[in-house]
């Protein structure tokens, strides 16, 4: 997807600007700001106290790559795939709690973060790139590259023009080598998925791929599963449909669970979109440090998009006092701006704890289909993996209420007659 007006490119606009309603934090704190490297080679600016976390931050990656390590040991290599639990004989049985424990095990660690030097392995097996990989010929990628090599489309042209803009000063990325696989990348990919093409956004997110991934193709795969089973569908399409109904959840949850700061927000006519537009198309990769953006995609690649909302939602609240006193939507900017900015520690964001909470979407007449976008209905079910209460029109008899549970692959049950809400009932979904 590509040339797309409207309000993404409001919100890259406005926040690329933001930054002239701000002191400069020279002016403010000119003898201690400083700018160093951090985990991936990006060249961030700070102050003293920031590199003091880094460090930290470097402490830390390494204690839980010995715990990982350990656990190789113990556990055996690959030890992380094996956490499925079968269909079949009694839950007791001894490989049913190994994966059990597995499982558990597992996502514990990944939110405690992957190590950086086991992150392709890891990314690569459990977000199912892997899987999808094997569904085609070994030289898929070669051949592809290979077919559209010279090939001219306004997808390619717009690359072209975002290339330079991605990571500028990166030592790796900003070089002709850089340009030229992040470039096939995306190309490549263009031509895989016609409906997406190239939209904005995705060449933050290729990039930093390519940086973890360390292969062209591994990182052409993993960008394929994004796209294809983690995210929401149609995020990225021409008419960025999926976002704009990732908006409206997200304005939904923020109402439920930052009562306060939404009600001063509307009050300022600010609209979160924003930022949380350009927070969502790049999956933070534009906003937070590489190694607070990677550990929350550690949690993505596994536990699925709905941890994009938690995310956000946990921004906002670490800054709820500060944003209850700005006064106009300049303010807010900076304030989330400078938040982001300086969360080089990604235990700061990811230890914020969001109670689970229930969002109510109310409907009405029983014997009309909900009026509510089937989009929004299903986005909610899809991407929070919930179970979703329908009642049929007519009877709320138990035999005719049906349990759908989803999962990555978005299946639905259907009953034996149209799908209908009825009256002053409920489809509520929780995040945790």
């Amino acid at each position: 997807m590509y040339g797309t007006k409207g309000k993404i490119d409001l919100a890259f606009e406005y926040q690329s600007q933001a930054s002239i309603l701000r002191p400069s934090i020279h002016s403010r704190r000119a003898n201690l700001t400083v700018k160093f490297q951090d985990l991936y080679e990006f060249t961030v600016e700070g102050n003293v106290d920031d590199v003091n976390v880094l460090n930290e931050v470097r402490e830390k990656v390494r204690q839980r790559g010995r715990v990982w390590w350990e656990l190789e040991a113990s556990k055996g290599a690959n030890w992380y795939l094996h956490t499925t639990i079968g269909q079949g004989s009694a839950l007791t049985s001894s490989l049913k709690l190994s994966a059990l424990s597995n499982a558990i095990t597992l996502k514990k660690l990944i939110r405690k973060g992957v190590p950086p030097v086991l992150r392709p392995k890891i990314w690569f097996s459990l977000s199912g790139a892997a899987k999808k990989k094997s569904t085609v010929p070994d030289s898929y990628y070669d051949d592809l590259t290979k077919a559209v090599d010279g090939k001219v489309t306004p997808a390619t042209r717009q690359i072209d023009h975002d290339l330079p803009r991605t990571f500028p000063g990166h030592p790796w990325l900003d070089t002709p080598e850089g340009h030229a696989a992040l470039r096939r990348v995306l190309v490549v990919y263009s031509f895989r998925d016609s409906d997406v093409g190239y939209c904005q956004g995705l060449n933050y997110v290729a990039a930093l791929l390519l940086l973890v991934m360390k292969t062209e193709e591994d990182a052409f795969w993993m960008l394929a599963v994004l796209l294809e089973n983690v995210l929401v569908n149609d995020c990225y399409t021409n008419n960025l449909s999926g976002c704009h109904v990732e908006q409206r959840v997200f304005r939904d949850l923020l109402v439920k669970k930052c009562p306060r700061i939404a009600s001063h927000l509307e009050a300022l006519e600010f609209d979160v979109s924003l930022v949380t537009t350009e927070w969502f198309l790049c999956l933070f990769s534009k906003s937070l440090p590489s190694e607070t953006t990677l550990r929350v995609w550690d949690v993505i690649f596994y536990e699925g998009a709905k941890f994009i909302f938690n995310v956000a939602l946990a921004i906002f609240k670490m800054k709820e006092d500060e944003l209850l006193v700005t006064h106009h939507v300049g303010e807010v900017i900076n304030v989330l701006q400078m938040t982001t900015h300086h969360l080089f520690d990604p235990d700061d964001l990811l230890t914020v704890r969001l109670v689970a909470f229930t969002v109510y979407v109310y409907q009405f007449l029983s014997f009309q289909p909900f009026s509510y976008p089937f989009s929004y209905i299903y986005f909610m079910v899809s991407l929070l993996s919930i179970s979703l209460h329908v009642y049929f029109k007519g009877t709320t008899r138990s035999t005719h209420i049906m349990y759908f549970m989803t999962n990555r692959g978005y299946n639905w049950g259907w009953g034996r007659r149209n799908l209908y809400l009825v009256s002053h009932k409920q489809v509520d979904y929780i995040i945790s």
